[in-house]
């Protein structure tokens, strides 16, 4: 009874320690825009670690992808939750997540 009482009291003690830090915080990616298409509300940006990260802006999200560049040094911020293991591929831009020019 007692092991079972600390098993379970020892879960809700990592769910609430883990899950809400791994959660509760957007993401930003740092890179050199590869490939842009405003047409298609596409780009793709490669970080320093040489991974590549695609992004579909939706129309309503207040992204103008025509003031962007090939080549151009940017900061992608994802303002909502995303889990740990997110992949790089085809994430989407939506209301309140923002794309904008840094420096080198």
């Amino acid at each position: 009874m007692i092991g079972r009482f600390l098993c379970v009291a020892a879960s809700i003690l990592f769910l609430a320690a883990g899950v809400p830090r791994g959660f509760a915080e957007g993401r930003t990616v740092y890179g050199t825009i590869e490939r842009i298409s405003a047409a298609e509300g596409s780009v793709t940006i490669k970080d320093a670690a040489g991974v590549s990260w695609s992004y579909r802006a939706d129309p309503d999200a207040g992204i103008d992808l025509s003031a962007f560049r090939a080549g151009d040094r940017v900061a992608v911020t994802i303002g909502r939750p995303t889990p740990f293991n997110m992949i790089p591929s085809a994430d989407r831009l939506r209301k309140g997540d923002r794309m904008e020019k840094t420096g080198y």
